[in-house]
C-alpha cells in the first residue's frame, strides 16, 4: 500500500520560512517524477514545483526563486523549502508521485498516481 505523508506545515509571518516533507512508503520516490501542489482557499489547485528522477526541477512563476524542491532518495522523502513566504502562499500543500503521462525536466504532462493528504500553510501579514 502506497502512502505519502506530508509534514512541516504551520503558521508563519510574511517573510518567514517553512520546510515541508513528504515521507513515502510502498513506493520508491527516486524512480518517479514528483511534485508539490497547493490549493489556496477559494481557488483551484495548482502545481508549483516538480522534480524528475534525475533531479531536474521546474517551478511555477509565483514561487520561482523562493521555493526549492528536493528529494533524499535514501530517506525516500520529498521536500519543499519555502522562503520569503507571502500571505498569498496560504494554502493546503500536497505532494504527488508517479506521473501518469510523460515527465521531462520535472514537468508531468498528466496527473499523478499517488497523493498525500495535505498539510496546511498559513502566512500572516
Amino acid at each position: 500500500q502506497v502512502q505519502l505523508v506530508e509534514s512541516g506545515g504551520g503558521s508563519v509571518q510574511a517573510g518567514g520560512s517553512l520546510r515541508l516533507s513528504c515521507a513515502a512508503s510502498g513506493v520508491t520516490l527516486g524512480t518517479y517524477c514528483l511534485a508539490w501542489f497547493r490549493h489556496p482557499p477559494g481557488k483551484e489547485r495548482e502545481g508549483i514545483a516538480g522534480i524528475d528522477r534525475y533531479g531536474s526541477t521546474v517551478y511555477t512563476d509565483s514561487v520561482k526563486g523562493r521555493f526549492t524542491i528536493s528529494k533524499d532518495n535514501a530517506k525516500n522523502t520529498l521536500y519543499l523549502q519555502m522562503n520569503t513566504l507571502k500571505p498569498e502562499d496560504t494554502a493546503a500543500y500536497y505532494c504527488a508521485a508517479a506521473c501518469r503521462g510523460s515527465c521531462s525536466g520535472g514537468y508531468c504532462t498528466g496527473t499523478y498516481y499517488y497523493w498525500g493528504q495535505g498539510t496546511q500553510v498559513t502566512v500572516s501579514s
